[in-house]
């Protein structure tokens, strides 16, 4: 499991129920390195500005990651972690790598609208 303090979806059946519940959802997935941590935190501290955005995470390297792995969306990506936001259960943008906040934010405004 990730050190964070994000939900964590350890499986396809709770990465389901996630994206079902929530019509905005911001999810990480990586691993605890150098690329992936900012993004983690970042991550943490927008969680309380964008209440109408569910924040998650998602170990990289487990078998069930592949259902993240296996999106069109993040084919080609080079880079972890790869961010997902996605609206009423539909992926609308997919990153690789480290962001800056200022790139997080941009993304969640435009793809979720006010905070």
């Amino acid at each position: 499991m990730l050190n964070t303090n994000l939900k964590h979806i350890e499986d396809v059946v709770e990465y389901n129920k996630v994206l079902k519940e929530n019509e905005n959802v911001m999810l990480v997935c990586g691993r605890m390195g150098p690329m992936c941590i900012p993004v983690y935190g970042i991550a943490e501290e927008l969680e309380n500005d964008y209440k109408n955005v569910k924040f998650c995470d998602f170990e990289f390297d487990t078998q069930e990651a592949d259902v993240i792995r296996k999106l069109p969306e993040v084919r080609g990506f080079m880079g972890i972690p790869f961010t997902i936001y996605y609206k009423n259960g539909k992926v609308v943008k997919a990153t690789s790598s480290i962001q800056t906040k200022e790139q997080v934010k941009t993304i969640l405004d435009k793809e979720f609208g006010v905070k």
